[in-house]
Formats: C-alpha cells, structure tokens, sequence
C-alpha cells in the first residue's frame, strides 16, 4: 500500500500541475454540453418516429407504408409505452389488434395520429400521460461517457506510453513496485479525475440547463464509477506494451472513433441493423451509456441495469489482469 499511495500520489500532483490540461478536461466537455442544450433544445424534426408492437399475426396496414416515418419494432409492450411516455416516440401501434396509444401532452403524437386515421379509420385508441424529454436530456449520459472515454484512454495510455519512451517506467522497474500496483494506482488517479468532471460537468451544466433527473443520484455515480473503471483499464491495456506514441495514439484512436459512433453517444441505435446492436454490445461504452441513460431518463434501479453493470465489472477484470500480465516496463 505504501508503494501505491506514492505512485498515486505523484500521478494526482502530475496532472494538477498541469494546468492546460486539467482546464481542458472541465471546459471540453462543459462547452458540449452546454451547446447542444442551446442548439437542439426545441429544436423540430422533420420524421415522425412510431412504435410497432410486433406480436400475434398483424395484420397489413397501408399507415407501415407512409413515408418519412421511421419505426422502430418492439416485442415487450410497456417497454415501448415507457418510450412513448417519454416523447420518445410519436405514436404507439399494434398492428395485430388494431389498436394505438399517444400521449396526451405531445403535439407530434396529435399529428402522427392524424396520419395514421387518414389511411384507416378502423383503429382502438388510447392515451397515456408522458412528460416531453429533450434531445439535451437525452444526450448527457453519451456526452458524460464520451468525456470519460478520452479522459480514460488518452489520459492513461497515452500517458504510459510516454513514460516508457522517456525512461520513467525504466527507473520504477528497479524498485519494489509491482507492475500490478503501478497500473491500480493509474486506475484510481484517473477515476478520482473523471469522477470529479463529471460532478462538475453535470451540476455546473444543470443550472443553465436543467436536466430532468428521474433516476437516484446513487445509482448514477454507481454507474460512472463502473464505467470510469471499465475505460480506464482498457487505455491500460493498450499501453501495457506498446512503446511508440504514433502507434499508440493510433490504437487508441481504432478504438475510440468506432465506440464513439456505436455506442450511442449522438443518437440511438433502436432503429439500426440487428448485427449493428450486437457488435454495440463489445465496447464498454455502450454498456455505460444504456445504464446511464436508463436511470437518468427511465428512473432504472441497479438491479433493472445489472447486465450492463455486470458486462463493466468483467470487462474491468479481464483488461486490469491482462494489462498487468502483458506489462512491459522497457
């Protein structure tokens, strides 16, 4: 413990001292945040977006034909009136009993519903109670993941890599310090960094913004620990061998452009290709990003999100032990 209180001790003075970089870490995202809350909130779509229910033998229906209409399928019922409440679809339908669902507070849903009788008349209505969610409370949880993918992977396995071509991890191999107490001591610095932006990022951008919270806050730093953990292993691992920056930027880069893209950062993939949401399902991102936005958009408790977090904690060890075993200090 005394060897690793040193190593983390001299990684938290590292980063502080470094002024441009830690005012980085707070103003990048902050600024994200904050523009895309001005930028697209209230902002109009040109496509309704309407649930199906794909259950029993539907039946054909001319309304699955309108264009400029995008549907999303959906097997479980109330998983696809919980997105309806939310406003985060137009109208609800279940093509196999004839019957539709929308939301008494949404302009779009009245509209949608306008389009669906003007092609068939012969449809059971339902109205459900929802309150709107914006794009901005929506996209915090992507841009809060996203923040802490960079953080995490550029943060730390840049950061190794540079120590091993300037000689530093050369000078720590002739001490006691195992290369297991090194790379948990990396972990930690960098989760009690990402830990306080976030706190910062979310709250600071909550006074001018105001996002709607439906989760437990508990639940929430459960969830950004897990994943700040889950990253940073991964720049680890990337760094456990890897001696030169060029190649070691472009790593990281093969692996954080794609997640970034796939994870569901900008916008969601329910209406995406099958195979697309099965590959999703290999980056941690994606794991912290559904959990996050389930319980912040959704009110999810642990256990409704415990296979994302059940996904972080393995991926969590399987990078920190390969990363310990693979490590090289030269």
């Amino acid at each position: 413990m005394v060897r690793f209180w040193a190593i983390l001790r001299a990684r938290n003075l590292e980063f502080l001292r470094d002024t441009e970089a830690l005012s980085w870490n707070f103003l990048f995202p902050f600024i994200v945040v904050v523009g895309f809350g001005f930028l697209f909130t209230g902002g109009s779509q040109d496509l309704f977006k309407a649930g199906v229910i794909r259950s029993g033998a539907p039946k054909a229906t001319q309304f699955l034909e309108t264009k400029y209409i995008q549907f999303v399928d959906f097997v479980v019922e109330d998983d696809a009136l919980a997105k309806l409440k939310r406003h985060q679809l137009d109208i609800l339908i279940n093509p196999s009993s004839r019957s539709y669902w929308i939301s008494d507070s949404s302009p779009k849903g009245y509209l949608a519903e306008k389009v669906l009788l003007s092609t068939e008349t012969d449809w059971k209505k339902s109205t459900i109670q929802g309150t709107d969610i914006r794009y901005v409370d929506w996209l915090i949880a992507g841009l809060l993941g996203m923040n802490m993918m960079f953080s995490a992977l550029f943060g730390v396995g840049y950061n190794i890599i540079r120590y091993r071509k300037n000689g530093v991890l050369k000078r720590l191999k002739a001490t006691p310090l195992t290369a297991f107490e090194f790379l948990s001591a990396q972990v930690v610095s960098r989760l009690i960094l990402m830990l306080g932006t976030a706190f910062i990022v979310y709250f600071g951008s909550h006074l001018l913004i105001h996002f709607q919270m439906v989760g437990s806050y508990f639940n929430l730093f459960v969830t950004l620990t897990l994943g700040a953990v889950c990253l940073t292993s991964l720049g680890l691992l990337v760094a456990a061998r890897t001696a030169s920056e060029e190649l070691g930027g472009g790593v990281l880069n093969l692996i954080s452009w794609p997640m970034m893209f796939m994870s569901g950062v900008w916008f969601s993939l329910e209406g995406a290709h099958p195979w697309v949401k099965k590959l999703a399902l290999i980056f941690p991102l994606t794991h912290f990003i559904e959990a996050a936005r389930a319980i912040m958009t959704e009110g999810a408790t642990l256990a409704q999100v415990s296979p994302n977090l059940f996904a972080l904690m393995i991926m969590s060890a399987v990078f920190l032990a390969l990363g310990s075993l693979l490590f090289k200090w030269d």
